[in-house]
């Protein structure tokens, strides 16, 4: 399943080089977690036909012997545009989404150790909005995750972004939102980081608008986030040799969309998306970091050379000190990308 050519980016100072192929992957705005040690893969789109219906199955990457399998067929719930949590390194949580005829707000739950999926009731204080896609979900604890999207029916919707707490509650199988007094500007597509700084934590949301500006969607002292950062020293190593050479230029994203951010240590790493700017050519493949360790936080742009690795609708995903690339539509923003890859900075 290996091998592939490695694609470059700027003057060779970072590459995605691929390390599996298969058809299980060639899919673009599903989800991609890391549960058990192994990546799982739910839903998305298979093309770019509007007419098609979203996946509804379950794939499992061993990232160690570069198998993968299906773990739950194209049976129960079919979501694109959705967005996922871990719970207990057990549950994956499946937040709102596009099911092929409507945008949904209901929560299902893949129960990873049972392999079946579980129906999870409304709890007696849902508030939930009508419906949610290309939003996002961050967990905050076991019991908590923070929402920020537009809700919308599905002709419909509002002109600004709303911010939800969403509870749940794995023993009795329900949840219930919650919508916060404070919004942001109107986004879709975006990308949700939870930050580090002096006073505790604060989820900072950037793209899905015509603007390079990020906002803060939360705020937690220390003791309230429970939340497990990711070891990756030696990825942290190799964004701080990139950040630090010059390579790269101090330019945010601007007006960009379903592209792909992980947070690496003080890092957040995004890459690929589409441009909001009329034009053929908008599948990008420039990568950014954003550096928290200078106050104010600084991004970096890292351009790449090679087109083949225009991505949108992909995911990426931290695990093992590595970080890799999944799926994705790709130069022309219809075709999926059969691949996983991880990043390299020499």
């Amino acid at each position: 399943m290996g091998g592939g050519v490695q694609h470059a980016g700027a003057w060779g100072s970072w590459a995605w080089k691929p390390i599996a192929r298969n058809a299980l992957f060639a899919r673009a705005y599903h989800s991609c977690d890391v549960v058990q040690g192994k990546l799982l893969l739910f839903g998305g789109l298979k093309s770019g036909e509007p007419k098609e219906p979203p996946l509804g199955d379950m794939v499992a990457f061993d990232p160690t012997l570069l198998t993968a399998e299906t773990v739950g067929p194209n049976g129960g719930d079919r979501r694109s545009h959705h967005d996922t949590a871990v719970l207990a390194n057990r549950w994956l949580c499946v937040v709102g989404g596009w099911d092929g005829a409507h945008r949904v707000s209901a929560v299902c739950c893949w129960d990873t150790e049972q392999g079946q999926w579980e129906r999870w009731a409304e709890g007696p204080s849902n508030d939930p909005p009508v419906g949610l896609s290309s939003h996002t979900c961050t967990k905050v604890s076991e019991h908590e995750l923070r929402v920020v999207g537009r809700e919308g029916g599905l002709r419909t919707q509002r002109r600004f972004a709303s911010i939800y707490t969403l509870r749940v509650n794995p023993a009795t199988k329900t949840y219930w939102y919650k919508e916060e007094e404070s919004r942001t500007a109107s986004r879709a597509g975006h990308s949700a980081m939870l930050l580090r700084d002096a006073g505790g934590y604060q989820l900072v949301v950037f793209g899905g608008r015509d603007s390079s500006d990020c906002e803060v969607a939360g705020r937690w002292g220390k003791g309230k986030i429970h939340v497990e950062s990711i070891h990756a020293p030696k990825m942290t190593e190799q964004l701080s040799r990139l950040v630090g050479s010059e390579n790269g230029s101090r330019q945010a994203p601007k007006g960009l969309r379903h592209q792909s951010c992980t947070v690496v240590g003080p890092f957040a790493v995004a890459f690929g998306g589409e441009t909001l700017t009329k034009g053929r050519d908008t599948v990008c493949n420039d990568l950014y970091v954003y550096d928290t360790r200078c106050s104010p936080p600084s991004w970096f742009r890292f351009p790449c050379s090679d087109r083949g690795q225009k991505r949108v609708g992909h995911r990426t995903c931290l695990w093992n000190d590595k970080l890799y690339l999944v799926g994705g539509f790709g130069p022309d923003g219809k075709t999926p990308c059969p691949e996983i890859c991880v990043l390299e900075i020499p």
